[in-house]
């Protein structure tokens, strides 16, 4: 089964965390330990979405 490391969508570098292709995520809060920045994402067969929210 190939694995991947999910890399941050601000900084570009390696987060903790590694996926599978049948991996499925919504709405996770991914934290970079780098940049230190959280991002809200969305992950399914490898494809990473951004998930922007509306400011109140």
């Amino acid at each position: 089964m190939e694995v991947k490391w999910i890399l941050c969508p601000i900084c570009q570098n390696k987060t903790r965390l590694q996926i599978r292709k049948d991996t499925e995520l919504k709405n996770y809060p991914l934290y970079c330990p780098k940049c230190r920045h959280e991002t809200l994402i969305k992950a399914k067969n490898f494809q990473l979405t951004v998930i922007t929210e509306p400011d109140a």
